[in-house]
């Protein structure tokens, strides 16, 4: 999905700005941790809306300006739901409460996440988590990290041994997809050991890089879900494809994550 970075001024310079990302990450995140505790009560759409985007509004406060300044001629994306290819050039892909429902729900699984694409590759990503301090890092050649350390993919090589993840269709998805969501959920209850199923998608892949769980799959999905995790788990180690195996991009329909050992595998399995 990545190729190496060719110079060294080059690899150094995104090295640091990669530095600067985390910053900007963990400091929305703190932003967002002062919000979190209750739960928030809304009884129509239009309220859930409104306190999705004070979330957003509270970490993109902090993350429009300091990105700005760190690649001024950058475009931005904070669109969750966009997908497709993006135009030529370099975009900050960030999703600025990764996990927004969650938040509000005063459930801990939620993150921000700053991805840098340049020519519709992500070249560097952070992805923060504010309850737990923890901070992913991940530059193009140079590996995954959690907080400095290196992470890698499980070795896992029996799809029946192995914990798999994915998370529900986004709203008012085609049908067609939510039931292709749903089967593919059957077929690996069958031939996985364990299948989890929630949101955010970002959290799962975290866990893909850590070695924690062996896969995750999605089907249709966003750029700002897929691509921080996308980088993490290739550089560690980790196999990216669609749901048939071929290579994977924004514009494909599908998603898969694996460690090598079960990629083939789960791949089968999402192909019934």
């Amino acid at each position: 999905m990545s190729e190496t970075l060719q110079t060294t001024d080059v690899a150094a310079s995104d090295a640091d700005l990669l530095a600067q990302t985390a910053i900007a990450v963990r400091e929305a995140g703190s932003a967002l941790r002062e919000r979190f505790g209750e739960v928030v009560r809304y009884r129509t759409r239009e309220e859930l809306m409104r306190a999705l985007a004070a979330n957003d509004d509270t970490a993109l406060d902090v993350l429009r300006p300091r990105l700005t300044r760190l690649r001024p001629d950058a475009g931005w994306v904070e669109d969750e739901l966009d997908g497709g290819a993006l135009p030529p050039g370099e975009w900050w892909v960030v999703d600025p409460t990764e996990g927004n429902v969650n938040h509000l729900h005063a459930l801990p699984e939620w993150a921000v996440t700053a991805t840098l694409v340049r020519e519709n590759q992500p070249v560097l990503t952070a992805v923060h988590l504010p309850l737990t301090g923890e901070t992913y890092t991940a530059l193009t050649g140079a590996g995954a990290h959690l907080d400095g350390r290196p992470l890698h993919v499980s070795r896992t090589a029996d799809l029946g041994l192995s914990i798999v993840a994915t998370s529900q269709a986004r709203p008012d998805e085609d049908e067609k997809v939510v039931r292709r969501v749903g089967s593919s959920i059957t077929a690996m209850l069958f031939d996985a050991l364990v299948v989890r199923a929630a949101v955010p998608a970002t959290l799962h892949l975290l866990n893909v890089a850590a070695g924690r769980i062996d896969a995750f799959w999605q089907f249709a999905g966003a750029r700002a879900d897929l691509l921080p995790g996308a980088l993490l788990v290739t550089e560690a180690g980790g196999r990216i494809s669609d749901a048939e195996g071929r290579p994977w991009t924004p514009q494909s329909q599908s998603f898969l994550a694996a460690a090598p050992g079960v990629h083939a595998e789960a791949v089968s399995t999402l192909s019934r």
